[in-house]
């Protein structure tokens, strides 16, 4: 129905009509069922008396407050539409005037040509059905008005008796009493099943001829009049030839009728029907990112609202940019699996996530190497150890603390700390010791005991409250390893949090979804960015200043991409787990490679040498034609004191 508060019907003079049911009321059941059949053989009024024995008749005036339910759309951030989600009924419902007149003709040529005429029911029409069942013994033709089809749809049973006739018949009146004529079509044509789970005339109209009803022809229109009275028998879909003899048919009586020409009906006959597909149940367009989406609206909105809403939900992904990301992750898996690294190509898996620092908009996210084989979302549900690309937490918490900076000493030596009832003794990848070193050369190297020595300095619980502040939820506990990785983390947090680095410390929640409307444009969800300075900006400029070290001189040089960019490698033991996640000042991107069985990957395989070649990949292609940006030093920013 029309957002604008339903019209009241023009005063009609129905005051005889409604006396004669008031005075027929007063008689007994046995009497009002003899005056029913009397009557009903000369007016419909008797029809309608028969119902007055149904004392619990629904309320009509229900229907002021009435919302369809309507099928909700999912968009790129460009306003392409990824998906569209639905429970039984697919629907999207539109104004009366956005419906082409051609189908609003053709429909009450067919189905009741008298609608603005009559009063809910049509005496006429009633009697020729009587005639009709009677002579044949049974209730084989009907007498429904629109209006009696639209009550029967909304509040009756489809059993074919004469009690729910005359049930439909009192509801008419009743509904015609309370809302105008253009009120009660646009509800019918907007309620009306149209076949293949398709429920009102737009959804139809899109599904049929790939256009909004308001476009429909003369020809198209007559078609999709013809089979409402058997859509799924008559639909185009199932056979063009009984869906164009119906349009004949429909064509005809709008001539007989004079609504149009024999010379318009000859030509509506000849035109052939571009016939679109069925459209109720799509696939998605990208199915790792409306799944995400999906469950955050099934959070936030219940999964009925969101399958009946009729919601609009624009996410933050650009399609074109989530399809580069894709083949990307696709090309490399492929290569992986036959350089050696990937010893099963399905357990072996990669997962990339892309933020906007200035926004913190996801820009692409891919779950998998193929969603067809496996639909599990390793960007947002995978947590994995992401080993030394968590030590970017602890070096930030270190110069924020204002006990270091990036030229601070600090030693890589031996050393154990006591965990319980035993010892725990760091070692660096690949053993042995670098003696004093400075804190910018220690993360360059990714060298590990001094990432312990600085975290036990700083205290590991305001590690954690960096990492709380940057939007990491999943769980920690400060143990002695946590700075070399020892926790459980998802890409899409790991890429939302390098992002609050690249921005200087400003942060924005991390999101996929821009905004949310109901079908009148109304926001349910506002995701807007609110950017807040949550870091210390000096502290984040030297992390960034050190970062970038460690693609031009340090672990991740197969990362390079010729403009300003900084990162961090990670490798747990045993090669389970490698990561790489970097950013420039336009484009933060995390991407993980392991396998789900949690199986090591092959010897030798390290952050640095296997995912930072798919990071450097992948933004080559992100950063094309994006004017260079360089980061802001450490000198434009205040220590913390």
């Amino acid at each position: 129905m029309s957002s604008n508060t339903i019209r009241q019907n023009p005063p009609r003079d129905s005051a005889p009509l409604f006396n004669f049911l008031q005075d027929v009321s007063k008689v007994t059941a046995g009497t009002l069922l003899g005056i029913t059949m009397l009557a009903s053989s000369v007016v419909a009024g008797g029809l309608v008396g028969l119902a007055l024995s149904f004392r619990n008749l629904p309320d009509v005036r229900v229907l002021r407050n009435y919302v369809p339910t309507e099928t909700t759309h999912i968009y790129d951030i460009n306003g392409k539409l990824l998906t569209s989600l639905h429970d039984e009924a697919n629907r999207e419902v539109v104004p009366l005037d956005k419906i082409s007149p051609n189908l609003k003709r053709a429909v009450l040529a067919i189905e009741d040509s008298h609608f603005y005429q009559h009063y809910g029911i049509n005496p006429g029409g009633v009697m020729r059905a009587m005639l009709v069942n009677l002579e044949r013994g049974g209730t084989v033709e009907g007498a429904s008005t629109l209006t009696m089809q639209l009550v029967k749809n909304l509040f009756l049973s489809p059993t074919r008796a004469l009690s729910r006739k005359a049930a439909e018949a009192v509801l008419s009146i009743r509904l015609e009493q309370i809302f105008g004529k253009d009120d009660i079509f646009e509800l019918y044509l907007n309620q009306v099943y149209w076949g293949h789970n398709l429920y009102g005339v737009e959804t139809a109209a899109r599904s049929y001829f790939n256009k909004s009803a308001s476009e429909l022809t003369l020809a198209e229109g007559a078609m999709m009049a013809g089979i409402i009275q058997a859509p799924e028998d008559y639909s185009p879909f199932v056979s063009y030839t009984t869906a164009k003899q119906r349009q004949a048919l429909v064509l005809n009586r709008m001539r007989d009728l004079k609504w149009i020409s024999a010379e318009e009906a000859a030509e509506a006959k000849k035109q052939p029907l571009l016939v679109g597909k069925i459209t109720s149940f799509p696939s998605s367009q990208l199915p790792y990112v409306t799944e995400a989406v999906v469950q955050e609206l099934n959070q936030r909105f219940g999964r009925e609202a969101v399958l009946k809403g009729g919601m609009r939900v624009q996410t933050t992904i650009d399609m074109n940019f989530q399809r580069m990301a894709e083949k990307t992750v696709r090309r490399w898996h492929q290569q992986l699996y036959y350089q050696g690294t990937f010893y099963d190509a399905k357990q072996g898996q990669i997962a990339l996530v892309a933020v906007d620092p200035r926004t913190h908009f996801v820009k692409a996210m891919v779950g998998g190497a193929d969603f067809e084989q496996s639909q599990f979302n390793r960007a947002v549900q995978a947590r994995r150890q992401p080993g030394s690309a968590f030590k970017p937490f602890v070096y930030y918490t270190a110069f924020a603390s204002g006990k270091f900076s990036p030229e601070s000493t600090v030693m890589d030596t031996p050393v154990s700390y006591r965990d319980g009832t035993s010892y725990y003794s760091p070692m660096n990848y690949g053993g042995g010791f670098s003696g004093a070193m400075t804190v910018r050369r220690a993360l360059e190297l990714s060298s590990n005991i001094p990432a312990v020595k600085i975290g036990q300095s700083v205290g590991l619980s305001k590690v954690i409250e960096v990492c709380r502040l940057l939007g990491i939820k999943s769980p920690m506990q400060p143990v002695i390893s946590l700075p070399l990785g020892a926790v459980d983390l998802t890409p899409m947090e790991m890429a939302g949090a390098y992002a609050t680095f690249a921005n200087n410390g400003w942060h924005s929640d991390t999101t996929f979804i821009v905004q949310v409307t109901d079908s009148s444009g109304n926001i349910l969800l506002d995701n807007t960015p609110k950017p807040r300075l949550i870091l210390n900006s000096w502290a984040a400029a030297s992390l960034n200043s050190v970062l970038q070290g460690v693609i031009s001189q340090g672990t991740a040089t197969r990362a390079r991409i010729g403009r300003p960019a900084a990162g961090k490698t990670g490798t747990t033991s045993s090669e389970r787990d490698i990561w790489f996640v970097g950013y420039t000042p336009q484009l933060a991107a995390a991407v993980w490679v392991g396998n789900d069985d949690y199986t090591p990957l092959a010897r030798g395989s390290t952050g640095g040498t296997t995912v930072a070649p798919i990071w450097q990949d992948f933004m080559h292609q992100a950063m094309y034609n994006t004017p260079v940006e360089y980061f802001r030093p450490p000198s434009d920013f205040d220590p913390p004191r």
